[in-house]
């Protein structure tokens, strides 16, 4: 979920289209020089970000992608609050990536992941908040011919203060969007704002509550037809013929067309129609040599590169390591394995798409818009000023929905393509999405630790062997880290947003890369998810084998990493980890550097019968550097424990015969609301010039944090997941 757009051989119809800008969909552009550009229902643009109606409604425009993380009420919340509009009358506008293209990426970054929303984009949606402020209150000043310094703007009302005159923003935008904007867009500090960092109500709440969202897979237009996919069920295969004509003549269905090289389709009126007749169609496939490929056989490969000689460091302090650990006074190895797992968004994956040879749109759920655009263009063979994508609200995203592949978006114009202007809309059934996920990565980890006689950590090599998601999806980016991927190192880098958390004397941590032909995705939270396992509860075993308790010995290891030792403080004394747990309680904690925010849990738990788990509490601590919406942030790390608890107790994808053996909710299940522990969040941002991630970097701490207390209840040290593997339950 860190990627960038992945432009392809068109891109440069994209750009050459953005510098004659060509391309003018729902916005109105001035056809000659700077005039107003109005927004669709005819209201004055103040700036790219801000259009004001003469009824003193704001439109606030955003490009992000919203799923459920609050992300649009929070860059809204940061333009308004430097806009000094009436937070009770902002609405939200959606630009088009082909509008942004037609005004030279005017909006910048549509993408959303890795926890960027707000983080990467503050600034200039703040400055372009501002500048609309500053241009609203010059256009009063030159209506009442005074200086604009003597003017104050709160609430979308400006007021000339040595007279008392008052306009609002309605009245004065038409002159404002004639302005020339500022250069210089001074920001507010954040120690006075009144909008930004409150914990205000979400704006997409009510749609949700009373039905009216509408959703991908909710996107009717006339005319339209519906379309059910199928490919081959193992990755690399390819179809090898079907037999339309078998369903051909079945109720509703209106054609069967082959997608691809890889999959077939039934377009009918109905998309059960479709779904009846594609399970009916007879398709031969050829599977190819991944058909012989296997759970067993992946976890062999990775099995020996966790002693293989080749490997790609990603951090390495000190001395020799492998001479450090030879000669410690105590030497402590472990393994730990992590599996394959689903994103499983709620809604399945979808788009519509209307296809003539003079124009190709689509309306989906996507978290880049841009990056869906640059499929669809390329897809359908059309130049980009006559391509354009519509983004919904999304029924889940947690990275699957992101530019790599963007499968289901290319997918549905191959679709459409073959019904030329008629809308088809496509649908993933569940069976599909758990077929043809962008999986987690799988992984395994040999961790090594060296002692010195007085118990302190004198050496550590961490070697990494398993999959890379940038081999996959940004193979540029790996060739220009001469074949590393910095993405396998999240949370144990040598420096930067995914730095390590403590100093060691001698360390090594490196990443044997062994690819895989089960494609693996930016699953919420990346390779943090298998690396604070691996490193949190290797931690607690070298305490054990120090003598020492988990969070002293951590803290010797952390005077270094102050914010880090700060949520992990925080966190330890909420708990109560200096005073005896409560009778059958178990403690445990963990912590992480992690998309530039610093985060820790800690949890108490109780087991039953020695299988039967009980998460009664978990505090977690967040030190994103900045805070927009507080309540949202509780939020946010509650749902984040609920997607990391679940894939710790249950969630695994499996290979047999090179397809995923899972198939549907019964088989990867997810924790109910009963099984849910109490969340309290210690919300600790400390400033600075650095913004942190929220979304993503939580989800990290809870399954270290809970495998680490449930070795104190039972003895029992469990270090691969998921735990229904081992005969644990989550009750």
């Amino acid at each position: 979920m860190t990627a960038m757009p992945k432009f392809t051989r068109r891109s440069f119809l994209v750009s050459s289209a953005a510098l004659g800008g060509g391309l003018a969909l729902g916005l109105r552009l001035p056809p000659f020089g700077p005039a107003v550009v109005r927004a669709a229902d005819g209201s004055p643009e103040i700036t790219v970000w801000v259009a004001i109606r003469p009824d003193n409604t704001t439109l606030i425009r955003a490009v992000r992608a919203e799923m459920g993380q609050g992300t649009i009420t929070g860059l809204a919340q940061l333009i308004a609050e430097e806009l000094d509009c009436d937070w009770s009358k902002v609405e939200i506008e959606y630009p088009t990536p082909g509008q942004s293209v037609a005004r030279k990426r005017a909006w910048g970054e549509f993408s959303t992941g890795g926890s960027r929303g707000v983080r990467q984009s503050n600034e200039y949606v703040r400055k372009g908040g501002a500048a609309a402020r500053m241009m609203l209150v010059q256009a009063a000043a030159n209506e009442w011919k005074v200086p604009a310094s003597e003017c104050t703007a709160s609430a979308s009302v400006i007021t000339h203060k040595p007279s008392g005159r008052k306009t609002t923003y309605g009245k004065v935008a038409e002159a404002a969007a004639r302005l020339e904007q500022p250069k210089d867009v001074p920001l507010k500090d954040p120690k006075t704002w009144k909008i930004a960092g409150k914990p205000l109500k979400r704006l997409d709440t009510a749609g949700k509550v009373n039905g009216t969202m509408m959703y991908g897979i909710d996107v009717k237009l006339p005319g339209m037809l519906n379309a059910a996919v199928k490919d081959c069920p193992v990755f690399g295969g390819k179809v090898k013929s079907f037999d339309a004509a078998r369903v051909s003549g079945m109720r509703g269905v209106k054609k069967v067309v082959q997608v691809g090289d890889s999959a077939v389709a039934v377009v009918a009126d109905t998309w059960w129609q479709a779904k009846t007749a594609l399970e009916q169609l007879p398709v031969v496939w050829d599977e190819g040599e991944n058909a012989k490929v296997s759970s067993a056989s992946i976890a062999e490969i990775l099995k020996a590169g966790l002693d293989a000689e080749q490997a790609f460091v990603g951090n390495q302090a000190g001395g020799d390591v492998k001479a450090a650990l030879a000669g410690a006074a105590k030497r402590i190895e472990a393994v730990y394995a992590y599996p394959f797992q689903n994103h499983a968004c709620m809604e399945p994956m979808n788009a519509t798409v209307r296809y003539t040879p003079d124009k190709c749109e689509l309306w989906g759920p996507t978290q880049n818009g841009e990056g869906a655009f640059a499929q669809v263009l390329e897809a359908s063979g059309l130049a980009a000023d006559k391509v354009d994508v519509h983004n919904v609200m999304l029924g889940g995203g947690f990275g699957r929905r992101g530019t790599y592949p963007d499968d289901y978006v290319r997918q549905a114009v191959l679709i459409a393509k073959q019904m030329p202007g008629t809308p088809v809309k496509m649908i993933w059934s569940r069976e599909e999405d758990m077929a043809h996920g962008r999986y987690h990565p799988v992984m395994q980890c040999k961790l090594v630790g060296g002692l010195d006689a007085s118990g302190n950590l004198a050496a550590l090599h961490m070697r990494l062997s398993g999959q890379s998601i940038l081999a996959e999806v940004r193979p540029e980016v790996v060739q220009a880290q001469k074949g590393r991927d910095p993405l396998s190192f999240q949370g144990v880098f040598e420096s930067g947003e995914h730095s390590f958390s403590y100093t060691v004397p001698n360390l090594l941590i490196d990443h044997a890369m062994r690819n895989t032909h089960v494609p693996p995705g930016f699953w919420r939270g990346v390779n943090i998810n298998q690396n604070a396992v691996f490193i949190e509860c290797f931690m607690d075993e070298l305490a054990e084998a120090a003598g020492q308790d988990a969070l002293e010995f951590r803290r010797k290891l952390m005077a270094k990493h102050p914010r880090n030792l700060g949520v992990l403080n925080a966190v330890a004394e909420r708990i109560g980890w200096s005073k005896p747990a409560p009778s059958g309680v178990y403690r445990g904690l963990a912590h992480l550097h992690c998309f530039d925010s610093f985060v820790a849990a800690a949890c108490e738990i109780s087991v039953k019968d020695g299988n039967k788990v009980k998460v009664h509490r978990i505090v977690a601590a967040t030190d994103p550097g900045y805070a927009v919406n507080p309540a949202q942030i509780e939020r946010q790390v509650a749902g984040s424990f609920v997607y990391g608890l679940s894939a710790l107790f249950f969630q695994e994808c499996t290979v047999k015969d090179g397809r995923i053996e899972q198939t549907n909710f019964h088989q990867y299940n997810s924790m109910r609301i009963a099984q849910m522990p109490k969340v309290e969040t210690i919300l600790m941002p400390t400033g600075g010039t650095v913004w942190g991630g929220i979304g993503e970097p939580t989800i990290c701490v809870a399954a270290p944090a809970v495998l680490n207390a449930f070795y104190r209840a039972t003895g029992k040290r469990i270090r691969s997941v998921p735990l229904k593997n081992h005969g644990i339950e989550l009750v």
